[in-house]
């Protein structure tokens, strides 16, 4: 049915061209209701009278109100902020062959659509993108054998082992229940007693309180599946897998002083770094990687492969990358998509299956369980974001939101009727078969002895960290704990800490003005059964064959690239154009985004147009900063405070600074003027500067800045 437009001109008439040429979007259409009634006011509700009651006739007026009220569907109990955008994923050969039998994985000529949400945990809808916290990477693949949805995260293991205490986990750190504070926060009592009681979340809490749960931006950061899956290959021969997505852009995180701050100038940060990325075509890549092993080594290690708080350190498996993801289109509408995109770990493929992993066995549950509640029951792969692609043919029928139109009599199995339909399919025509492992036990409730080991793989961690890492973390714990107000709890923690390493046990307590115990609180483990004797539930002591991972160390990440940068030029009136527009043409050849920052909005000398005013923008929201020559622009900034509070935040935060060999009494106006260190360039040929500034920004932080001074800022 064609669209109904204005009568007069084909796009309605002069009028409403004229109104049109002001949002793209504007093509002409009539105002409906949903039945497709036309409305001829929308601005009036149907009274007695114009000063008189309104009547319970107006329909329109009740259809509309009555869809706002039922706008809204229950926010996620975890992962309510996110982001999201739609892109491809493409495999790079049939290698995969041989341990998948996942055609997406193994055909190098697909191209296979997908749908990416990022996502913090901890915190509402509408809390910010800079919280300490897991961040969610959550891959759905619309392959033509069905969905696969990657659930992961952007820190490759977890807090618990087993999924019965997942309900415990959240409850301890969301806001506590008697006055609902922290908003996204674990720096409370709550979270950190029941962190105390429970040793195997060690490894976890070493990779929170680092700067991984602080990215830079949801481009630069890695995701992992955390579980171990099991390929499975047309022979039906099985091999574990871990899935990695690991970023083109590297692995970056902020200042922790720094993200608080955007917190405040921008909450949404990461949504907008995200959504700007993909508008300017810089369109965020991750290679994906695997680790496979065989089944013949499923115990070939000191830790357990289905113990999902270790990792496989990349010195005993490498991570061999397989395909590219690129995003390449922002959502058309936050609710309808973002929002309504229900992800599920049961969501598989022939070719990929799971293993017991006790974790994910949970999911597998309580994803479904969840989406059945948000989205208003069993209908909702029906909704166009949760759609495959490939064609749905079953017996399932009816339920709210039902919107696939069942033709036939028939809908049971086996039938006659229906002539048999439809079929099931058989394994060689793509019909998913659960992999054949061989079950043989008893039904019990306990943990293997091998999930014991709580504190090796944080140790590793720990030891993997570069000087800056280690600081931030200790920061970190510092920060948090400092925030309970329990000394017990800060106590029995500074306890856990010396199990993972005392140097970085007596760092926290002296911020904390505790002493250093000579052993942790006992039992260390206060997960146990009611039954079951403390002794046999303590952690066990292993030595790792790996005493140091580079791959768990951002400051071995890629940095030789500037692509998606933001780079704040300040400028006042007087500034050496030719100056501006040669640093400005250097970055933008590498694909960064300078911007010009000044006084005020407008222009400056007349002719160079200013993106942001010293009112709304900050140093936070920049990755490096550039001051351009010109007496009367130098002059100006020298004098104004918010342009060296700019500069001093941008050093402080550890940010390369570059200026003109003229603008040296803007330097010398600042905090750090007279030794400025690492990352700090001048430079009087602005074409060199621009080649060294490039490099620089590259190397994403100088944070050998930190230990000497902090400037206030």
């Amino acid at each position: 049915m064609a669209k109904r437009k204005l009568k007069g001109t084909p796009e309605g008439d002069v009028k409403s061209r004229q109104l049109a040429q002001h949002t793209e979007e504007s093509t002409g259409e009539l105002l409906t209701t949903n039945q497709g009634l036309l409305v001829n006011d929308d601005q009036n509700s149907l009274k007695a009278g114009d000063r008189g009651a309104t009547l319970l006739e107006d329909f329109i007026l009740r259809e509309k109100i009555t869809h706002f009220d039922h706008e809204r569907i229950p926010e996620r109990i975890v992962h309510a902020r996110g982001s999201a955008a739609h892109g491809v994923f493409e495999v790079y050969g049939a290698a995969m062959q041989k341990y998948t039998k996942a055609r997406f994985l193994t055909d190098p000529s697909m191209k296979t659509p997908v749908f990416v949400r990022f996502s913090t945990v901890a915190g509402s809808r509408g809390s910010t993108d800079l919280a300490r916290d897991v961040r969610g990477f959550a891959v759905k693949f619309y392959t033509e054998e069905g969905n696969f949805d990657l659930v992961g995260n952007n820190m490759p293991v977890f807090f618990i082992q087993d999924a019965i205490k997942f309900p415990d986990l959240v409850h301890a750190v969301k806001p506590e229940p008697d006055h609902e504070m922290p908003q996204a926060a674990s720096a409370h009592d709550t979270f950190w007693d029941f962190i105390s009681l429970m040793p195997e979340s060690a490894h976890m809490i070493m990779w929170l309180m680092s700067d991984r749960a602080i990215p830079r931006s949801f481009r630069m950061m890695e995701g992992f599946g955390v579980h171990t899956f099991r390929f499975v290959n047309s022979k039906g021969a099985g091999t574990f897998v871990k899935f990695h997505w690991k970023p083109l852009l590297g692995v970056h995180s902020v200042a922790w002083d720094e993200a608080q701050k955007i917190s405040g100038k921008d909450p949404d940060f990461h949504r907008r770094d995200l959504w700007e990325a993909i508008e300017n075509g810089a369109f965020p890549e991750w290679e994906l990687g695997v680790q496979l092993v065989p089944e013949k080594d499923e115990f070939k290690y000191e830790f357990d492969l289905l113990d999902p708080t270790k990792i496989i350190p990349e010195e005993l498996v490498p991570v061999q990358r397989i395909g590219k993801l690129t995003l390449n289109r922002n959502p058309d509408n936050f609710f309808a998509e973002t929002e309504q995109a229900a992800f599920h770990p049961g969501h598989i493929v022939p070719g990929i299956d799971f293993t017991n992993d006790p974790l994910l066995q949970g999911r597998l549950f309580s994803y479904l369980d969840t989406q059945l509640i948000r989205l208003g029951g069993p209908n909702f792969h029906e909704i166009p974001i949760n759609r495959p692609i490939a064609p749905i043919h079953n017996n399932q029928r009816d339920g709210f939101m039902r919107q696939q139109i069942n033709k036939g009599k028939t809908s049971y199995h086996p039938n006659s009727l229906g002539g048999g339909c439809p079929f099931q399919a058989k394994m060689a025509d793509g019909g998913f078969t659960s992999y054949a492992e061989r079950i043989d036990a008893k039904k019990v409730r306990e943990r293997s002895r091998s999930f014991f080991d709580h504190f090796s793989q944080a140790t590793l961690f720990y030891n993997s960290q570069s000087p800056a890492e280690k600081a931030h973390l200790a920061d970190a714990l510092s920060f948090e704990l400092g925030k309970v107000e329990t000394v017990a709890v800060r106590q029995r923690m500074v306890g856990i800490l010396t199990q993972i390493d005392r140097t970085l046990a007596a760092k926290v307590a002296d911020a904390l003005g505790l002493p250093v115990p000579s052993k942790p609180e006992q039992p260390v483990n206060h997960s146990i059964p009611a039954d079951g004797d403390p002794k046999k539930f303590q952690p066990v002591k292993v030595t790792s064959s790996v005493s140091s991972s580079a791959a768990l160390s951002m400051a071995n990440t890629v940095k030789n690239t500037v692509k998606s940068r933001k780079i704040a030029i300040l400028a006042a009136d007087g500034v050496n154009t030719d100056s501006v527009s040669a640093m400005k043409s250097a970055f933008i050849v590498e694909g960064a985004v300078p911007e010009v920052i000044a006084p005020k909005l407008g222009m400056v000398n007349n002719t160079l147009p200013v993106d942001k005013s010293f009112l709304t923008a900050a140093s936070v929201l920049y990755d490096a900063v550039y001051v351009p020559g010109g007496a009367g622009s130098v002059q100006t900034l020298s004098a104004n405070a918010d342009a060296v509070h700019f500069l001093n935040e941008a050093y402080r935060h550890c940010k390369a600074i570059a200026l003109d060999e003229d603008a040296r009494p803007v330097l010398d106006a600042t905090y750090f003027g007279k030794d400025a260190g690492a990352g700090v360039l001048v430079q009087k040929d602005v074409r060199k500067l621009a080649k060294e500034f490039i490099r620089a920004v590259a190397q994403h932080r100088f944070w050998e800045r930190e230990m000497p001074r902090r400037v206030p800022a």
